[in-house]
């Protein structure tokens, strides 16, 4: 085999790969306008799934607990996994394999076990104290737990990236803590920023397990609405919200590489 054929190879390979990934999408996207009332059949285009989502109280519902629970747990684990991010940063010369395993825990961990350990905890402490009922408040909290490591490792990467020397030299020139943070640090790694927050936020929209286990009655995600509207089977409307929850992600992802590339720029 030539060079020229191996190429080809892999360029025919690569195709054949975006097309397993994308197709199935691609499909959801298209079947959420079909004018049928069956998603078995595709009969011509039409809008009438989406009018009938405005129309749906409990799927607005559903859309707003989903977007209120991705914004402030996003918020909340940027604040507190960059915290953690710095950290790690400022002490690693220091033998913290403990630490470093405590921050890849969450992310190695099955989902079902973290949902189930969660909703036993909020359970207990309920049970106890009354406080913590199932509900957006306790998903809020899940949510932030599993989205701070990575949102720590994306600042820590960041901050390894730079040179040590910088902060010295923040120093040297008589700039306060306070300064070295607002007029150094943060501006530094905005990117970083921007894009753990981005991740928090996908992960978060398309969380169903965890959603599942320490949501309540009134608490419903958009993730959490569909498997439970699937089991009457897959209409159009069910593809019509799908491809909604394609669309949020994919805006998110574009955002945030486009924020990227130009701060980098």
């Amino acid at each position: 085999m030539n060079k020229r054929s191996f190429k080809r190879g892999l360029k025919g390979f690569w195709w054949l790969t975006m097309a397993f990934m994308y197709l199935p999408l691609a499909v959801v996207m298209l079947f959420s306008f079909n004018a049928a009332n069956s998603a078995a059949h595709f009969t011509g285009f039409s809008l009438r799934w989406y009018t009938k989502l405005l129309a749906n109280q409990e799927i607005i519902n559903a859309i707003g607990n989903t977007l209120v629970l991705a914004i402030v747990s996003s918020v909340i684990a940027l604040v507190i996994g960059c915290l953690i991010g710095y950290g790690m940063y400022r002490h690693r010369h220091r033998k913290l394999g403990w630490l470093i395993i405590l921050i890849y825990l969450p992310i190695v961990l099955p989902d079902i076990v973290f949902g189930i350990s969660e909703m036993a905890f909020f359970v207990q402490i309920h049970q106890l104290t009354g406080f913590l009922k199932p509900g957006l408040g306790t998903m809020i909290i899940a949510h932030v737990t599993f989205e701070i490591p990575f949102v720590a490792l994306i600042v820590y990467s960041r901050f390894v990236g730079l040179d040590p020397t910088l902060f010295e030299a923040a120093k040297d020139l008589y700039a306060t803590p306070f300064k070295r943070v607002m007029h150094f640090m943060l501006p530094t790694i905005k990117p970083a920023l921007i894009s753990a927050f981005f991740l928090s936020f996908t992960l978060s929209v398309d969380d169903f397990v965890i959603s599942f286990f320490t949501s309540g009655p009134e608490s419903a995600t958009l993730p959490i609405y569909i498997w439970s509207a699937i089991k009457k089977g897959i209409s159009p409307e069910i593809n019509a919200i799908a491809t909604l929850m394609i669309g949020a992600v994919a805006l998110a992802a574009i955002m945030s590489l486009l924020l990227s590339r130009r701060r980098a720029a």
